[in-house]
């Protein structure tokens, strides 16, 4: 199996469609292209989240509404964070990989959620959508993923094993020659940073409580050592799902974005299918709700450098709040 990332043709001059290739997608990914997005134009991630392909709360008409829309906004990287599925069968999965196959974006990155963990089902995670823990860096921006799933659970943990190595993965210097994993990087052609200028990390589970989704369950057990790994490594953004409520929260130099379910009735008082949307230009950071072919609202604004913020939660606050 092979996963392709296009770079754009503007960011080197005479190497118009080079295309970076990247053999065995289930080997941890290291992905290498120009840090260029604060010079041209702003880099878009897109946040899909809580897909449940295949049970009866499932709503097909919106992810293909969705997709449809992702589609026209040519997002530079498309992050799928968990529960793809309602139960882990394989049949479901099949269903998830048909509909994320027409999301056009070279780039993905795609964990399981604790849904796709029920029945064993991480096998078919593994068969259709390779590693469950992977490292993308593009354009001056490191994803790190991990899965944060047990296997018939509904809480999550990272595990004090894959600490060092997150730190690692966004400590790690990038040259021309073999990367990580073997993977085959162009030499004396794509000029790289040695630090990255966003540092992204994607789990499913939500590391700080989100308002409105009642008594605390489900967590990750050990989000206080992860939080702490995560300050030392001086990430600026983590994108998680789970609780179908999108929610921002800022942490000492951390700032954490859940979001809601894009294709799921299984909705927290008067919450809508949604979406993420964060968009980078330079230092400043938007991320946004959107409902698929119903508009947008901002979620949280900042600046990767000096910190500052504001947050625009109110409405979501709102909407799982009683009267």
């Amino acid at each position: 199996m092979e996963a392709w990332i296009r770079v754009r043709p503007t960011l080197l001059p005479g190497l118009v469609g080079l295309r970076l290739r990247v053999l065995g997608l289930a080997a941890t990914k290291s992905i290498l292209a120009p840090r260029a997005y604060s010079l041209f134009g702003v880099f878009r991630i897109v946040q899909l989240s809580d897909l449940h392909c295949g049970q009866q709360f499932f709503l097909p008409h919106l992810l293909e509404r969705a997709v449809a829309e992702v589609n026209r906004l040519e997002p530079d990287v498309v992050v799928v964070s968990g529960d793809l599925t309602s139960n882990g069968f394989k049949d479901e999965y099949a269903l998830a990989r048909e509909y994320l196959d027409r999301v056009e974006c070279k780039a993905m990155v795609v964990i399981p959620g604790n849904h796709d963990s029920r029945n064993v089902g991480y096998v078919h995670f593994e068969d259709l959508f390779g590693d469950r823990n992977s490292v993308l860096r593009l354009e001056g921006v490191t994803i790190v993923a991990v899965d944060s799933s047990e296997p018939d659970l509904d809480n999550g943990q990272i595990g004090r094993g894959r600490y060092r190595w997150i730190e690692e993965q966004f400590a790690a210097g990038i040259g021309s020659g073999v990367g990580e994993s073997g993977t085959v990087q162009p030499e004396d052609t794509v000029p790289t940073p040695p630090r990255a200028d966003l540092r992204v990390f994607v789990l499913h589970h939500h590391l700080l409580p989100v308002p409105g989704t009642g008594r605390e369950r489900n967590i990750v057990h050990d989000a206080g050592d992860a939080l702490e790994t995560l300050q030392r490594a001086q990430v600026d953004l983590v994108l998680a799902g789970h609780k179908h409520v999108p929610y921002a929260w800022r942490l000492e130099d951390l700032f954490v974005v859940n979001a809601g379910t894009v294709s799921s009735s299984r909705l927290r008082g008067n919450g809508r299918p949604c979406y993420n949307v964060v968009e980078i230009d330079g230092t400043h950071v938007d991320v946004w709700r959107r409902y698929p072919f119903h508009g947008q609202e901002r979620i949280i604004q900042f600046s990767s450098d000096t910190k500052t913020f504001e947050k625009y939660t109110a409405r979501i606050e709102d909407e799982v709040r009683s009267a």
